[in-house]
């Protein structure tokens, strides 16, 4: 079976906005004096360097017969063929083709996904839609992971 462990982190662009938010907050905080000022930049750059970390931390994985995808664990017995998506396929699928009642792990800076069937009759979840920046490898792990189920 192929591993698969992927972190969807945050683009580089969105740290300098972090620290821009604490230099912002600092300004802000100037007319206040010295202390006051270098509290807000601090302050400021941890808050946002947080909520970025926060965001960029959803993790992607194929473990122990799993889709594990942020929160949700689904296992693969339960879901059926894979499509990676090129991003205008993924632009298409979380936008005007989306369903509802899909499960996404979306994250917009990441153009190109994976498309999963739920086939567990049990479940109203339509697909499973993911981003990722290796949907080939994905796929292939999903792949590797349902035919070990049934080697099983």
């Amino acid at each position: 079976m192929q591993p698969y462990d992927e972190r969807l982190t945050a683009p580089r662009s969105w740290w300098l906005v972090a620290a821009l938010a604490g230099v912002a907050l600092g300004l802000i905080l100037l007319p206040l004096g010295t202390l006051p000022m270098l509290g807000g930049l601090v302050a400021g750059a941890a808050l946002a360097a947080v909520a970025v970390s926060a965001y960029g931390s959803v993790r992607v994985r194929v473990v122990a017969g799993s889709l594990v995808a942020g929160d949700a664990r689904i296992p693969v017995s339960a879901l059926g063929e894979a499509d990676a998506l090129n991003a205008d396929e993924a632009r298409a699928w979380r936008t005007y083709k989306a369903d509802p009642r899909a499960h996404m792990v979306l994250r917009g800076y990441i153009p190109t996904a994976v498309r999963v069937r739920v086939t567990d009759p049990e479940d109203p979840t339509p697909y499973i839609y993911v981003s990722t920046r290796e949907p080939d490898r994905l796929v292939a792990a999903l792949a590797a992971a349902r035919s070990a189920e049934r080697d099983n």
